[in-house]
């Protein structure tokens, strides 16, 4: 099993806990979505814990390209955060599970067991609202999800939806980290979006950035 999380006192106190139960074994740990990438590639594990929000690539990001690399890993989010935004995303970039921190001891071994089976898992209170959401009959996207949306800034969203922060997509269309922010905030405009997150969820709804 691999942790990743920012906060020192949260990986060991995951490994404290994951250490009282024989049937887990801790191979690693990471401290952001770019060092987790690289633990789960080196390191194979069956499970990776997922913080959300920690510096420079997110654990969301992280999830995603785990998943793309090391498909056999599965991913389950143990986070402070369950607005309705992190929830659907972290699900859509493949995480298996999503649990809130102060989730008992017990809680958590059963959430690891249950993703490393290949089964999906939620914490109270979460689960209702992801069945909810994906039960909703989907509406019917037009030919042009978004015909709000220059060419430029489509391209840019269909990036976002991909994952990619500023400065890759920056580079990846050549422009510079200011005009991706401006284009950015036109987007959000357009989509009465408040960020990011928001956005790249409307994206994928419409089939863009899969």
């Amino acid at each position: 099993m691999l942790i990743a999380d920012d906060h020192p006192v949260v990986r060991q106190g995951l490994r404290a806990l994951l250490g009282t139960l024989d049937e887990f074994e801790v191979v690693g740990e990471a401290v952001d979505g770019d060092s987790a990438l690289r633990e789960a590639m080196l390191l194979r594990p069956d499970v990776v814990l997922m913080d959300v929000r920690m510096p420079g690539s997110d654990g969301v990001g992280a999830t995603r390209r785990i998943r793309a690399s090391v498909p056999d890993a599965a991913v389950l989010i143990l986070t402070m955060y369950d607005d309705d935004a992190t929830v659907f995303t972290a699900m859509q970039a493949g995480a298996r599970g999503y649990l809130l921190k102060g989730a008992g001891q017990g809680e958590i071994a059963g959430a690891i067991r249950a993703v490393a089976a290949g089964q999906a898992i939620f914490g109270p209170g979460i689960a209702a609202r992801v069945l909810d959401h994906f039960a909703a009959a989907p509406v019917p996207a037009p030919a042009d999800p978004f015909p709000e949306l220059t060419p430029r800034e489509h391209e840019i969203l269909v990036l976002l939806a991909g994952g990619r922060r500023n400065a890759d997509i920056a580079r990846t269309l050549h422009l510079s980290p200011k005009t991706v922010s401006n284009n950015l905030t036109a987007i959000f405009g357009k989509l009465q979006v408040s960020d990011r997150t928001q956005a790249m969820i409307r994206a994928r709804e419409r089939g863009l950035g899969g």
